[in-house]
């Protein structure tokens, strides 16, 4: 069945209560039985802390980016042993957090039903929960993947801020997701921040000789330069306009070339994601919501652990 109908399907018997089964071993309603309250419970401690700290929303979301294309979505990003030598610990991890979440909805779950619930699906609606509380889209997310055992900090090598449109869709393309599911995912930048360091290539020393990146709106590099000094790593926010706010101001912002990474000013150079850009743009992003939530239940699919293999850890910063 096509993945397009797959998730039409989903939908549809996710809200009659009735229980689908994925080609790939993933069951909307797997818990029904042995933890009926599981859902319920992952979303209060996800509303309890992110309606406190919104800017846990787009911590968490990227956490479960960042899991899923490393080794699948298996939880693997969550182990802390062997220390300093897990996924975790890698460069593009290091600014990763909301941790604390998965644990706090592991713990609770742990108390009401041991053994049952995976980390990996915990993240995976950790992610959907924290996105809906900044009044995000909802999607159907199909449970039963397994918790990986194996983290290794040399195995992260994710879609870099500072890559072109040719090596992100080889990236995305290698996890079985394609170039419409590359722009839109992209867009959940919307709601995302980032650090000075990111940028500084781009805005100081693009080429070595003391430029900026020409692709850049200049109006923008020079904003860009009154917040980050060369020598300054702060936070940045990657739409002023819509940091705590889910929608589709983004794609306004890299149709304007005020894209904060290369990774976002790119993809005006392929065909396929500028047009969804200016698409969305034109439309105020009438379609955005559907189709991020289609893409994010396709990325909820990567590389997935079912069946025997993998375990349902305790702790999801241990394996058993």
């Amino acid at each position: 069945m096509a993945i397009k109908n797959l998730l039409v399907l989903v939908i549809l018997l996710g809200v009659l209560g009735v229980s689908v089964a994925h080609p790939k071993g993933l069951y909307l309603n797997y818990y029904k039985y042995r933890c009926p309250d599981a859902e319920a419970i992952v979303r209060r401690v996800t509303v309890q802390y992110v309606s406190h700290e919104p800017s846990l929303a787009a911590a968490l979301l990227r956490m479960h980016f960042h899991d899923c294309f490393v080794r699948g979505c298996d939880g693997s990003i969550l182990l802390k042993y062997p220390y300093n030598e897990t996924e975790r610990y890698a460069a593009p991890n290091l600014s990763v957090r909301g941790y604390e979440v998965v644990d706090a909805v592991k713990s609770a779950l742990e108390r009401k039903c041991p053994g049952v619930v995976s980390c990996a699906d915990v993240l995976s609606l950790v992610a959907r929960d924290a996105v809906i509380v900044i009044n995000g889209p909802w999607w159907p997310v199909p449970l039963g993947r397994r918790d990986g055992r194996i983290t290794r900090k040399s195995e992260v090598n994710l879609p870099s801020p500072l890559a072109g449109i040719a090596a992100l869709k080889k990236k995305f393309f290698d996890k079985g997701l394609n170039t419409k599911d590359l722009v839109v995912l992209s867009g959940a930048h919307t709601i995302g921040i980032s650090h000075c360091s990111v940028i500084h290539q781009g805005i100081y020393n693009f080429t070595g000789k003391a430029d900026s990146d020409s692709s850049m709106n200049p109006r923008y590099v020079r904003a860009l330069k009154r917040r980050c000094n060369p020598a300054d790593n702060r936070t940045i926010v990657m739409d002023p306009r819509s940091v705590k706010k889910f929608d589709s101001h983004y794609f306004n912002m890299v149709a304007q070339r005020k894209g904060l990474f290369k990774s976002d000013r790119t993809l005006l150079d392929d065909p396929e994601t500028k047009s969804y850009i200016y698409t969305q743009v034109a439309t105020a992003g009438s379609s955005f919501n559907k189709d991020f939530a289609h893409s994010m239940v396709k990325l909820g699919f990567v590389e997935i652990l079912t069946g025997n293999k993998g375990e349902i850890r305790k702790r999801c910063a241990f394996v058993n």
